[in-house]
C-alpha cells in the first residue's frame, strides 16, 4: 500500500447526504447549501479523570528496560501482558481504558494467548523498530497497541479498541481500517508520530471495501 492510497478521501461527489460514525448514506441531492443547525450548543461533556485517557503516551509497567532503544529486544508478548494488565487495573473495569474480557484472556491464557504476531517497523524514523500488536477480544474486536522505547523504557504510544478491517504501514504512517455501516466503505484512521511522544490521528477518511482472501466474501460495489 502506498502512503497516498491509504490517505485519499473517497470521492462522495454522488452522495449528497451525510456521513455518520457508522458509515454513509445518501439522502438524496440537496437543493439549496444551508448552515447545519447546531444541536444541544449548550451542553459539553465533561473532560476525562485523570489517568483515563487513550491518547497520552505511557510507561508500561513491570516490563525491563531495553538499552538498544529497539522494540525487537523486547518480549512481545511479555509487554502486552503487562501493558493489558496495568490498564485494567487503573480502569476499574470501567472499559475506558481496556476491554475487560481482554484483561482475562490474557491473564489466563498461558502459552496459547489470542494476540495477533508482532510487527516491527520504524514509525518515529530514528531507524529504530516499534513494535505493533494487537489482542482478540473476541471474533470481531480487538485491541490494538504501538510500543516504542523512550530512555530505555517500554511506553505505548497508541491504544485503539477497533473491529480491524485492516492494518497498514507505509512510509511512517500506520493506517487502521474499519468496516462502516454501508459495507461498500470503509473508514481509514491514519496515525503518524507527532514528535512528542504519541502516535497522532492525522487524517481520517473512507476508502472502499477491498476483497479478502479467495473464498472469502467479495466486497459489494457502489450501486448493487
Amino acid at each position: 500500500m502506498s502512503a497516498a492510497t491509504a490517505l485519499v478521501l473517497v470521492g462522495t461527489g454522488a452522495l449528497t447526504g451525510c456521513a455518520d460514525v457508522e458509515g454513509l448514506r445518501s439522502d438524496g441531492r440537496l437543493d439549496g447549501v444551508t448552515a447545519p443547525l447546531t444541536l444541544w450548543k449548550d451542553i459539553t461533556p465533561s473532560p476525562a479523570a485523570p489517568g483515563t485517557s487513550l491518547g497520552k503516551a505511557a510507561v508500561v509497567p513491570g516490563v525491563p528496560e531495553v538499552a538498544s532503544g529497539d522494540m525487537r529486544d523486547a518480549d512481545a508478548t511479555a509487554v502486552l501482558k503487562a501493558d493489558i494488565a496495568d490498564a485494567g487495573a487503573r480502569d476499574g473495569g470501567t472499559g475506558r481504558l481496556v476491554d475487560q474480557r481482554a484483561v482475562r484472556r490474557l491473564a489466563d491464557c498461558g502459552d496459547g494467548c489470542p494476540v495477533r504476531p508482532p510487527v516491527l517497523h520504524d514509525l518515529t524514523g530514528d531507524g529504530l523498530s516499534e513494535l505493533i500488536t494487537a489482542v482478540d477480544v473476541d471474533g470481531r474486536t480487538s485491541e490494538l497497541r504501538v510500543y516504542t522505547v523512550e530512555d530505555r523504557r517500554v511506553t505505548r504510544v497508541l491504544a485503539r479498541r477497533a473491529v480491524l478491517e485492516g492494518v497498514e504501514v507505509a512510509a511512517g504512517h500506520l493506517a487502521v481500517r474499519e468496516p462502516t455501516s454501508n459495507p461498500v466503505y470503509v473508514s481509514v484512521s491514519d496515525y503518524v508520530w507527532d514528535g512528542k511522544g504519541a502516535m497522532a490521528l492525522d487524517d481520517l477518511s473512507l476508502d472502499e471495501c477491498r476483497d479478502r482472501e479467495p473464498g472469502a466474501s467479495p466486497c459489494p460495489r457502489a450501486g448493487r
